[in-house]
């Protein structure tokens, strides 16, 4: 397996995002653990985004601040995945959205990459002070899951949301 490195997205990887974004939305309308990346016509006016939702005292209203990596393959600077870390939980990120979102390039998917960024992602954890992190995945990807419990998760339960059924994990740190 590759080791991968979690770098803040900056404009040097512009192309590569954009690369990642319309990969991703082949697949599904919003992409994981993006913070939004979906919803920006530009690089620009995304990587402004992240730097709002870093702070509290700029972050949108209903977000928390958040820090945004991209899981980038150290032999070949590949982004292959991004994660995405909110610093603490409001009522909807207690039901649904949990501390950590992320999500892997389709093509580089069942290589221990969404693993691996969730190891790092929780040293960052660690480094903002979050004691408890949570992380939810919907009911049917397994695969999600598998990634989440290999990070030592208790599974809590499982809650429907607008119709979804979400899986409820915790991590102690």
């Amino acid at each position: 397996m590759e080791k991968i490195i979690l770098i803040k997205p900056n404009l040097s990887y512009g192309d590569e995002i954009i690369k990642y974004k319309e990969e991703s939305l082949k697949e599904n309308p919003l992409i994981n653990g993006a913070a939004g990346l979906d919803n920006f016509s530009s690089i620009e006016d995304w990587l402004e985004e992240l730097k709002k939702r870093s702070s509290e005292a700029t972050v949108p209203e209903g977000l928390v601040p958040s820090s945004t990596y991209l899981g980038v393959r150290e032999k070949d600077n590949y982004i292959v995945g991004m994660i995405d870390i909110r610093h603490y939980l409001n009522e909807y990120l207690t039901q649904v959205g949990g501390n950590i979102g992320y999500s892997v390039r389709k093509t580089e998917r069942n290589k221990g990459y969404a693993k691996q960024m969730l190891k790092l992602a929780l040293e960052k954890c660690k480094e903002l002070k979050i004691k408890k992190v949570l992380i939810t995945c919907d009911e049917d990807n397994i695969a999600s899951e598998k990634v989440i419990l290999s990070a030592n998760a208790k599974f809590e339960d499982i809650r429907c949301i607008d119709g979804e059924n979400i899986k409820r994990f915790w991590i102690e740190l």
